[in-house]
């Protein structure tokens, strides 16, 4: 028997059309909803870039090895071995900045050690250790008020993974305060605009950070997993309706056409106004 059509040949193309412009038009709202993954320059090199591995390498963790004390650094956390540890180090820029690095030779975001199996949270390490930073304001600051930053390969000087732990600036905090009621549980579509650039945000939720950072953006944003080198982190605390303590995690990607380096430490006050406002 011959096939009869089910529609007439004028209706089976309209059908057809439309089938394609839907397709077509959920294809446009899907890549309009993330971000525009364009092609960069290699990352710059960074001519004193060990610096920071200098000091954390050759003067922090053999100090603390040996003699138990971790100097210049503040701190060196060694309990679960040099390759999970961490050392705390007062910036020198900035009146109570700090910097938390791992006592392994991580590169920066970029590294792949960052998104392995089991790897060590630096992120929850950065965080705790932001009661350094209120001793030296000398009284405990608001959780919305302090943030931990790292920068892209594009927007850092050092070549060892190190995360700025630090104020936030008085128009950011302002900024996150206003848009906190519209963050999700999943990265915002359209990125929000803070000290002039784009950055997605996203909430966490928990007193203490559970996600991984790192991880929360290699899962969640499109792309971002196989170009770490171009994004830059910011973790804030946040309080939520109700009282409910929690995070904002926001990610901005490298765009140096435009003069954006990916450089989230930009969101920080590193004199920390919002502590001596009032």
């Amino acid at each position: 028997m011959r096939n009869v059509p089910l529609y007439p040949a004028p209706l089976r193309h309209r059908l057809s059309f439309r089938s394609g412009l839907a397709v077509g038009l959920a294809l446009l709202a899907a890549a309009c909803s993330a971000p525009q993954i364009n092609l960069l320059p290699p990352p710059p090199l960074h001519p004193n870039g060990g610096v920071l591995w200098h000091i954390v390498h050759d003067l922090c963790l053999p100090d603390q090895q040996t003699n138990g004390r971790p100097a210049p650094c503040i701190a060196v956390s060694l309990a679960q071995g040099v390759d999970r540890g961490y050392a705390v180090l007062k910036d020198k820029h900035g009146a109570e900045q700090y910097l938390v690095m791992p006592t392994l030779d991580i590169t920066g975001i970029e590294d792949p050690r960052v998104l392995a199996p089991n790897a060590p949270d630096y992120f929850a390490d950065a965080w705790r250790a932001r009661t350094y930073v209120e001793a030296l304001i000398g009284k405990p600051m608001p959780r919305q008020d302090m943030a931990v930053s790292v920068n892209s390969a594009y927007g850092r000087s050092q070549d060892l993974l190190h995360l700025h732990v630090d104020c936030l600036t008085p128009h950011t905090v302002a900024a996150l305060a206003a848009e906190a009621p519209r963050v999700g549980l999943h990265w915002s579509h359209a990125p929000i605009t803070l000290e002039g650039h784009a950055y997605y945000a996203i909430r966490l939720d928990g007193d203490a950070q559970a996600a991984d950072p790192f991880q929360v953006l290699a899962d969640g944003l499109p792309g971002a997993a196989k170009d770490m080198a171009a994004w830059t982190l910011v973790l804030t605390g946040a309080t939520f309706e109700g009282g409910a303590p929690g995070f904002i995690l926001l990610a901005g990607r490298a765009d140096p056409a435009h003069g954006d380096f990916a450089s989230g430490e930009e969101l920080q006050d590193h004199d920390c106004a919002i502590a001596h406002a009032g």
